[in-house]
């Protein structure tokens, strides 16, 4: 199904409870079209349940998500890209078979010739895309899942831990990567502790501290590791 386009996401007082424990606590921010954010916090803040929420893998338990000033339909859910701890790639699949079947699952144009595409642009050669995923390395495997989380060209794009298992150049090649789709205009919500990682990439920061949005403001110029120091402390 065709994704619909949206320039923004928009999540206002959105709470999450399981049974008696509260996950999320009435969190409001906006993001638009071209921004990277860097989602901070200690275990536990909550910053999982946000993306699952985000996702449409699972719903609030209080207030709303609207993309593009809407909620969700099967049309905006088609243009979110998830990278997630599991590849969610078919082990017995080569690199390129995975990228092809994601390819045409979301009606890409020229799902091959895209395949290939971001093959190159993740740096999986030709005798790594031809074989089985399940034989790939911890760091290949991230290449591969980010390769099929933008294969659809996504509208939002959210990615947990996105840089476990990546060597130096392999975390370069994704600061670039992300620093294009960013320049696209998709919206990046980046979940990480590698601050380093995000610090050309992301112009926003969210703190999450005990369920509770601490911190939500644009960078201007400061380090994220300043930023987050400040934050805590600040929370209580």
């Amino acid at each position: 199904m065709p994704s619909a386009t949206f320039v923004d996401v928009e999540v206002e007082k959105v709470g999450r409870v399981y049974g008696r424990r509260r996950a999320l606590h009435d969190v409001s921010f906006r993001l638009g079209a071209g921004e990277a954010a860097a989602l901070l916090g200690p275990n536990g803040a909550g910053k999982s349940t946000l993306l699952s929420i985000l996702s449409t893998q699972s719903e609030p338990s209080s207030g709303t998500v609207r993309f593009g000033g809407r909620p969700t339909s099967p049309e905006a859910r088609a243009g979110i890209g998830v990278v997630a701890h599991e590849s969610l790639c078919y082990g017995d699949l080569t690199g390129r078979e995975n990228l092809r079947f994601f390819a045409r699952l979301y009606g890409v144009a020229s799902p091959n010739q895209r395949a290939d595409e971001m093959l190159g642009r993740l740096g999986l050669d030709a005798d790594a895309a031809d074989r089985a995923c399940r034989t790939y390395s911890r760091g290949m495997m991230q290449r591969l899942s980010v390769a099929r989380a933008l294969i659809h060209r996504p509208h939002l794009v959210l990615l947990d831990e996105p840089f476990t298992g990546l060597d130096r150049d392999g975390v370069a090649a994704l600061g670039r990567l992300l620093v294009e789709e960013r320049e696209r205009g998709a919206i990046l919500l980046i979940v990480t502790h590698d601050l380093p990682a995000v610090s050309e990439v992301c112009q926003r920061a969210l703190v999450l501290h005990r369920g509770r949005l601490v911190y939500n403001a644009p960078l201007a110029g400061r380090a994220l590791s300043d930023v987050y120091q400040e934050a805590l402390p600040a929370a209580g």
